[in-house]
């Protein structure tokens, strides 16, 4: 008798797993919770073919039939999306607590990188430590106000590096530029200027070279699903091969960040490198306070912090400004009155500085309907029941993991008028902000766990887009119409144009 092969036996493991959880899926539905409305799914999978290719848009069109709090199941993973602003305000002030734990992906377990980063780390010590880091010493405005000269270097580089693209001998009559592309490789060069105190992405840099290879690679593969997201106990299997090329990459990127660390503890023991405090000294300096902190950080969590404000900062900036300049073309009113004004409290002899953002109204409102219409992270980063607990008149297991549509939000019709267009002048006047309190304008998130990056992520979303647009004006790649252009998203790690913008920029004649 012949043994089977691999294939076979994959097969019976699968079809023996299906099976028990089919059993189990019956007698779980058999409980008496009270759970929200939704779409019913199929055995063993769910609701994972009602998602379709834009989750976060397939899920908003849910609400008109069940309403805004809807119950999924993935897989095996019991899901509550939240889809409105008076949910979420609920949410947010009276459940926080409660969800204060997270998700964790298989591909964020790679190299244990969850346990080291403030985003995904367990709700307790660690993740308070890390997170007063972030807001107290590296992100409080003494800090990014002392930082400002490396930000409008950086931005400097990247105006450069835009019109040696798009001179003549380069591209021809009415070809674009790959503007997000460049405004990716500013923030990352930014955030290892503010972190390392260099430019990774220097032309005689080899590791910077390796190091931002491996970073794309690891925000490539962040973006995706797995097998074991929505079948624990199937881990051990990888199809796509998804696990193998991010074990490969935050591997290399892990080494990288060593390097650097020990490089840095040997300066400073030869009295190296007094001359300037980066982010990465605050991290080597730390020091617990002997109770129930720990002493010091350890190599490892550094690495990950490191590691981690990379993977935050460059996606986001990039996608921010790309849908900006989108939306500004697409609307030429708009374009002419942020131009306008740049030049009026700019004027024509001098760049844009960070102390001209709180100058620059209209500015901040092109900014603010972007991230409105556009957010980043559109189900935010999925929170995690830490018990059974009732959430408007519902019982919600523990475990159950939510997503918070901010796409849906954005567009929320009882907050928004004319929820779908692109309006700036939505915010001239009002004191809407991106801050956390607002429940119907949460593109960075609210309560306990909300991105603590927003102070960095403002000034350089503001100072980057003004620059853009006090140096250059803009037109689409001559191959794109502003009627038809494809206004459709990928969800990765952030939310980026499917059809990355290509456009043509001038030199301002001011």
């Amino acid at each position: 008798m012949t043994e089977p092969n691999n294939s076979v036996l994959v097969l019976i493991c699968i079809l023996f797993v299906s099976t028990a959880s089919f059993v189990y899926f019956c007698r779980k539905k058999s409980r008496s919770h009270r759970l929200p409305p939704g779409p019913s799914g199929w055995p063993i999978f769910g609701n994972m073919f009602n998602l379709g290719k834009m989750p976060h848009q397939t899920l908003a069109s849910l609400r008109e039939k069940y309403g805004p709090v809807i119950w999924l199941r993935l897989g095996s993973i019991d899901t509550m999306v939240i889809l409105s602003s008076r949910v979420a305000a609920d949410f947010f002030k009276n459940q926080d607590l409660n969800f204060a734990e997270r998700t964790i992906t298989d591909l964020m377990r790679s190299h244990d990188y969850y346990k080291g980063s403030i985003a995904l780390a367990p709700y307790g010590t660690y993740w308070r430590v890390s997170r007063r880091l972030l807001t107290v010493d590296m992100l409080v405005t003494k800090r990014l106000n002392e930082t400002a000269p490396i930000r409008r270097k950086c931005v400097d580089k990247m105006l450069t590096w835009i019109g040696e693209a798009a001179s003549v001998d380069k591209v021809r009559p009415g070809e674009g530029i790959h503007l997000a592309r460049f405004v990716f490789l500013m923030a990352f060069n930014l955030l290892g200027n503010l972190m390392l105190s260099r430019d990774l992405l220097d032309p005689d840099s080899k590791v910077g070279s390796e190091f931002f290879m491996a970073m794309t690679g690891l925000m490539e593969w962040s973006g995706h699903v797995t097998i074991a997201d929505l079948f624990p106990w199937l881990w051990w299997l990888d199809p796509q091969g998804l696990r193998r090329k991010m074990d490969r990459d935050m591997g290399k990127a892990m080494r990288i960040a060593s390097d650097f660390v020990r490089e840095r503890i040997e300066e400073k023991k030869i009295g190296g490198h007094d001359d300037q405090r980066d982010f990465m000294d605050v991290l080597l300096e730390f020091k617990g306070n002997g109770k129930d902190e720990p002493a010091k950080l350890s190599e490892k969590q550094i690495k990950t912090l490191i590691l981690e404000i990379f993977l935050a900062g460059a996606e986001t900036s990039s996608s921010t400004v790309e849908w900006a300049l989108t939306e500004l073309l697409r609307d030429p009113d708009s374009m002419v009155k942020v131009q306008a004004e740049l030049s009026q409290v700019v004027g024509s002899n001098r760049k844009v500085q960070e102390t001209d953002i709180d100058q620059l109204p209209y500015l901040q409102a092109v900014v603010k309907e972007t991230l409105r219409l556009h957010p980043p992270i559109p189900f935010l980063v999925p929170r995690r029941a830490m018990g059974n607990t009732v959430f408007m008149g519902y019982d919600i297991p523990e475990n159950t993991q939510v997503f918070v549509n901010t796409w849906a939000i954005g567009r929320d019709p009882d907050v928004w008028e004319d929820p779908m267009a692109f309006k700036p002048e939505r915010f001239i006047g009002s004191n809407l902000d991106y801050k956390g309190q607002h429940y119907g304008f949460i593109p960075f998130g609210s309560g306990r766990r909300m991105c603590a990056g927003i102070p960095l992520a403002h000034r350089v979303l503001h100072l980057a887009l003004s620059s853009l647009l006090h140096e250059f004006n803009w037109e689409f790649d001559g191959r794109i119409d502003a009627k038809t252009i494809d206004m459709r998203d990928r969800v990765g790690v952030t939310m980026r144009k499917y059809v990355p913008l290509l456009v043509v920029p001038k030199r301002r004649a001011m």
